[in-house]
């Protein structure tokens, strides 16, 4: 295996790791197991656990962008796009691995004083809530910046209820109710 190749391979095994066992109850002595490799090799691509995570973080967040991005652009403008994260949410609940917002569950398992992951998952968040103000941009008319921050805003709360709810009750009801709640969110401005 090619030097990148290896490293990509312990993100891909870690990964999975994280994302259905968890972070903590994930040590890295498993993800050598399961990667097949020896240790040296981990820590000659890695320098810690933490840093596997922030490469599985941004390999699950950069994946999902775009993902998103490409979904949200294939649906015709106006409502349809506005709402498209809960229909694009709504297929990710159906996928047999699905286990709730990576980002997430990763942080509710961080000490306080882990900064360096916390601010990878802030981070991402905060880019989904710029591409929900691009979306809010490109389908509503004559919003001030305050209205746009306000409308996708609400749509990034909605949406991050439901990822979180739907996997808490395992049914994607919380979807279904976030996506009828939402437009109500942009209620009173115009469509384009």
């Amino acid at each position: 295996m090619q030097k990148t190749n290896i490293k990509e391979h312990i993100v891909t095994v870690a990964s999975k790791l994280f994302y259905i066992n968890g972070y903590n109850a994930t040590g890295i002595n498993e993800i050598i197991a399961k990667a097949e490799i020896a240790k040296a090799t981990l820590y000659h691509h890695f320098k810690s656990k933490e840093t596997i995570c922030i490469a599985y973080l941004e390999k699950r967040h950069n994946h999902f962008m775009e993902s998103l991005k490409t979904y949200v652009a294939s649906r015709p403008t106006g409502k349809l796009q506005l709402l498209a994260i809960f229909d694009f949410l709504r297929e990710m609940y159906r996928e047999e691995d699905y286990h709730g917002c990576w980002g997430i569950k990763t942080f509710a398992e961080l000490p306080p004083k882990n900064q360096n992951i916390s601010s990878a998952i802030q981070k991402q968040k905060k880019e989904l809530l710029l591409f929900l103000g691009e979306i809010v941009g490109d389908n509503l008319v004559n919003l001030s910046i305050a209205e746009t921050e306000k409308i996708s805003g609400g749509l990034y709360l909605l949406y991050e209820s439901a990822i979180s709810e739907s996997h808490l009750h395992k049914n994607d009801w919380p979807i279904h109710l976030a996506k009828s709640i939402a437009p109500s969110v942009f209620a009173g401005a115009t469509l384009k």
